[in-house]
C-alpha cells in the first residue's frame, strides 16, 4: 500500500491499483484536488493479479485466456484494517474491475461512506443480480461509463451499458444518493480523469 496526499486528513480514499493505473495516480490526485478543493489521503492498494484479486467470484475469461478468480474477499480483508479510525471518513473506488470491486465491497461492509465506480466492469457475469439481492451499505455512489464502451463485438462486454443503466435504476429505487455520468470515448480513454471525477463527487461539496 502506498499513501499520497495529506496524512492528517479525515478523508481517506482507497483505490486498488496495478502497475498501469499506479502510473496515473499523480495526475489523478491533482485532478481530485482541482474538482473537489478538499484535502484527502489516498491509499493505493497494489494488486498483482487484477482478474483474480478484484473478482467477487470465479467467471470464465471474456477476453484473452485469463479467467476471473474469487479474490475480492481477501483483498477487502487487506483493506479493512486501515479503516479502523472511526473519526475518519472512508471512500473506496477505482477504474474498471476496481470499480466493480468497490461496488461489491459496499455490499459487504458499512465501512465506506461512498463508492467511486469509474467505468466499472458491470458486464461481469451475475453482478447486477448480486446487487438486487445485496443492498449497498454506503450512502453515495458515483457511476460512469464511456459512451462507446458497449460498442464492441464481444457479446458479454457489449452488455455493459444495459447493465449500468439497470444498476443505476436499482440504486435510485433503493434511495441511494447516486449519479450516472456518461463520458466520451471507449473504456481506455481518460481513466485518471474519470476516476478523479468519481472520487470528487462522492466526497461531496
Amino acid at each position: 500500500m502506498i499513501e499520497y496526499g495529506n496524512s492528517n486528513s479525515d478523508i481517506i480514499l482507497i483505490q486498488p491499483v496495478d502497475d498501469h493505473s499506479i502510473g496515473l495516480i499523480g495526475n489523478e490526485i491533482d485532478l481530485i484536488h482541482k474538482y473537489s478543493n478538499k484535502e484527502f489521503k489516498l491509499v493505493a492498494v497494489k494488486v498483482s493479479d487484477w482478474n483474480k484479486e478484484l473478482s467477487p467470484w470465479t467467471a470464465p475469461a471474456v477476453f484473452g485466456r485469463e479467467d476471473f478468480g474469487n479474490g475480492a474477499a481477501e483483498t477487502l480483508n487487506r483493506i479493512l484494517p486501515i479503516c479502523g479510525d472511526k473519526t475518519k471518513r472512508y471512500y473506496v473506488g477505482g477504474y474498471s474491475l476496481a470499480g466493480l470491486f468497490a461496488l461489491w465491497a459496499s455490499c459487504q461492509t458499512d465501512t465506506f461512506e461512498g463508492v467511486a465506480a469509474a467505468s466499472p466492469s458491470m458486464w461481469f457475469p451475475g453482478f447486477t443480480d448480486y446487487l438486487k439481492d445485496n443492498k449497498t451499505k454506503c450512502s453515495r455512489i458515483y457511476l460512469s461509463l464511456g459512451d462507446r464502451e458497449d460498442k464492441t463485438r464481444n457479446p458479454i462486454m457489449a452488455t455493459v451499458g444495459e447493465k449500468m443503466r439497470e444498476a443505476y435504476e436499482l440504486l435510485q429505487a433503493q434511495g441511494v444518493d447516486s449519479v450516472l455520468e456518461w463520458n466520451e470515448g471507449n473504456h481506455f480513454k481518460d481513466a485518471d480523469v474519470r476516476t478523479a471525477k468519481a472520487f470528487a463527487w462522492v466526497m461531496g461539496k
